[in-house]
């Protein structure tokens, strides 16, 4: 549907929460339509982002390894995009353990009410 979402599952390191919430918020804002946030969309946006982020977690959670890597590398692991966006280098700092893959440390405008299987 929206050739900007990238493949999360398989990834090495494992999807970061950053990765979901991404993503998440690309499909939020290709269904929606909304590419501008106002005070009268910010509300109802983030709380899809969240509800569509959690769903993802709980889903990456419980597939399947996958038998190879996606063929494409998500967004903020690109260099180039990290540094438009002022971010700091990839180093898979903050990943999660394969015992509980989706730790929740990270700095995030919202809360996430994320459940685990």
């Amino acid at each position: 549907m929206c050739r900007n979402i990238t493949t999360l599952r398989g990834l090495e390191p494992a999807a970061t929460d950053e990765e979901i919430v991404a993503a998440a918020r690309q499909f939020v804002r290709k269904v929606t339509g909304v590419q501008s946030v106002s005070a009268a969309t910010a509300e109802p946006l983030d709380r899809a982002v969240d509800e569509i982020a959690a769903i993802v977690t709980r889903l990456l959670d419980e597939l399947p390894e996958r038998r190879r890597p996606p063929a494409t590398v998500p967004p903020l692991r690109r260099p180039e995009v990290r540094a438009r966006l002022g971010m700091p280098p990839f180093d898979g700092e903050g990943e999660h353990d394969h015992a509980h893959p989706h730790d929740h440390d990270h700095d995030h405008p919202h809360e996430h009410a994320h459940a685990h299987a």
